[in-house]
């Protein structure tokens, strides 16, 4: 099915964050959307208040006939959905133009230049500040993000003069396979999602197969410290980056004052006083890779100074709802060991000799079983440590692995505690520190605003 054929998308799983920004692609090409979620959001009242159809019953008879024309309608689904999904099933059964949403954004690389930031952590924020660095400037872009900006409110952003569509390359199942980039960083490779791939080895070739899926003339940019072999084409430009060395790297970094400056060292142009509007030093790193995908897409210096002074961060990515002398609260959606350790490290630069307390939901029972030690070492970092039950998400129990498999591996000089999410407001009302973070990717965001009431008091 050519896109000129589309008359109508149907999306399985409408509410996630990257498939809502696919349906927003189409309802600005004024084509018919409509959708299945299993619970409303605030995403899917967005959604629908822009158009789009959506129910939360999975039931094919309450889908609208325009969606039933398989000669027109483009399907496209999550893989989080299960495969007895009864609409599913039908789509299915009688052979609609049924995609993934890693397919779909595979054809827009092939019929644009893909900018693409692909890692196990890092995703969110780089590609958020590529696409705000080129929305900003005279390239302009359109832009598939994983979170919701701040400066724009939405995870998505339409162009209709630009050339350049910036992705965020997911490697959970293996989606970032179907991507034909122009360009791509990738950020980092510790493993994950070993429920998918089932060994390191394998998670780091599907790191590899996709480096070679650069189209010839593109560019790869890859961080210093990857453990994966890169597999470019003829005519790839494969470029370094990290925080002190690489092709692209920072120097004459200043910490201080609760701002960050520092001078881009690039093998395009130098840009001296780089000022980070989100000043947490993991986002030194981050800029550095969005700034290289920006120079190699035409954005002028001027332009990238500019957009990283106003760069406003994404929604739980550092995200900062208390920031005053008395006491400091924000959510981070880390979720890997790595993460964690990075954004915990990043914490303590830039709040010195203050009292850390550590909210984490683990995310997923395998990722626990797989990861409890390193999980422990991270957080270790931290002063205090409150531990929440697991966050299911697609999965069931696992016997014997629970958030205690974390709590007994922390080090011994860390004030630890366990408690439900529940419990946890009365928790943090009588616990004494100086900056509170909030980690994890399951629904300890919704306690936030209550957090938020409990600290205003103090």
């Amino acid at each position: 099915m050519e896109m000129n054929d589309i008359k109508a998308v149907y999306f399985i799983g409408i509410g996630g964050i990257g498939m809502s920004a696919i349906a927003r692609f189409f309802l600005n090409k004024g084509i018919s959307v409509g959708g299945y979620d299993r619970t409303p959001s605030d995403l899917t009242q967005k959604l629908e208040e822009e158009g789009a159809w959506i129910h939360y019953e999975d039931n094919i008879e309450l889908v609208p006939e325009i969606y039933k024309n398989k000669e027109n309608t483009l399907v496209i689904y999550t893989p989080a959905i299960p495969v007895s999904h009864t609409e599913f099933r039908f789509f299915k059964e009688n052979q609609f133009n049924l995609q993934k949403r890693a397919q779909v954004l595979g054809t827009l690389t092939r019929t644009h230049k893909g900018l693409c930031v692909a890692g196990t952590h890092g995703k969110t924020t780089t590609t958020s500040m590529t696409a705000h660095i080129l929305h900003n400037s005279h390239i302009d872009c359109n832009a598939f993000l994983g979170g919701i900006t701040k400066n724009y409110g939405t995870n998505y952003i339409l162009s209709p003069k630009s050339d350049y569509v910036v992705i965020e390359a997911d490697e959970f199942d293996r989606s970032f396979h179907w991507l034909r980039p122009f360009a791509s960083v990738i950020t980092a490779t510790d493993p994950d999602h070993l429920d998918i791939y089932g060994t390191k080895e394998a998670y780091l070739e599907s790191f590899s197969q996709y480096s070679a899926l650069i189209q010839p003339g593109g560019y790869l940019i890859l961080h210093k410290d990857l453990e994966m072999e890169p597999c470019v084409q003829d005519k790839v430009t494969v470029f370094s980056y990290s925080r002190h060395e690489g092709d692209f790297h920072a120097e004459n970094i200043r910490i201080g004052n609760g701002e960050i400056f520092f001078d881009l060292i690039s093998p395009f142009e130098n840009i001296p006083d780089i000022q980070l509007g989100v000043p947490v030093s993991i986002n030194i790193e981050n800029s550095i890779a969005a700034m290289a995908l920006a120079q190699i897409a035409g954005a002028t210096a001027e332009e990238i100074k500019t957009a990283m002074a106003s760069f406003q961060g994404v929604d739980r990515r550092f995200d900062f709802k208390i920031k005053n002398d008395r006491v400091v609260f924000l959510t981070d959606y880390a979720h890997h060991p790595e993460e964690i350790k990075q954004s915990i490290r990043s914490i303590k630069e830039l709040y010195a000799d203050k009292k850390i307390t550590a909210i984490f939901q683990p995310h997923l029972y395998s990722r626990t079983r797989d990861f409890y030690n390193e999980f422990a070492e991270g957080l270790s970092l931290a002063d205090d440590v409150i531990l929440l039950d697991i966050y299911p998400a697609r999965e069931v129990p696992i016997p014997g692995v629970t958030s205690k498999l974390i709590y007994d591996h922390l080090a011994p000089e860390v004030t630890k505690r366990m408690c439900t999410k529940e419990e946890l407001p009365d928790l943090i009302q009588n616990s004494d520190f100086d900056v509170l973070i909030a980690l994890g990717a399951g629904d300890i965001e919704n306690y936030a605003p209550q957090i938020v009431e409990i600290l205003k008091d103090r």
